[in-house]
């Protein structure tokens, strides 16, 4: 019998509380609402590293969770809308009221934040082999290449 490749997977998780709305949905999805959003991280690898501190690991955990951590820590508490979906004069009202906007240029869905972390954490020089993203606890979107 012939086996596949060995590969390792580890993964992270984070969870961040944010608000946004689906601009152009036909739902309640459309109104302004809030979500514990928790995001998870595979990394894979064939090899585990072979020296140094990280001898034996395919990533050292706690500098994976930190860079997660830290985009969700900017996500944290925010409302999360698509450029050019909030009226500037309603954008405006809400910053002279101190609340923290995070415009993205996507729709803010399960499904485009699983790519936004796939893509951010591979950037960062991870080997990420796929992001699930939860929006409420039994309804979450994966995003692998």
């Amino acid at each position: 019998k012939k086996r596949g490749k060995i590969m390792y997977k580890v993964s992270t998780e984070s969870t961040f509380d944010s608000a946004h709305f689906l601009s152009g949905y036909s739902g309640k999805c459309s109104n302004l609402h809030g979500h514990r959003w928790r995001v998870i991280v595979y990394v894979n690898s064939e090899n585990l590293i072979e020296e140094g501190n990280d001898n034996g690991m395919v990533v050292d955990f706690a500098n994976l969770k930190n860079d997660l951590n830290e985009i969700c820590d900017k996500l944290d508490h925010t409302l999360i809308y698509q450029v050019k979906t909030l009226k500037s004069s309603t954008r405006l009202m809400m910053e002279e009221e101190g609340f923290a906007l995070t415009p993205v240029e996507f729709r803010p869905t399960a499904e485009n934040f699983a790519k936004y972390f796939y893509d951010h954490m591979k950037g960062l020089g991870y080997n990420v082999c796929e992001v699930t993203v939860y929006e409420t606890p039994s309804n979450a979107a994966t995003y692998s290449e």
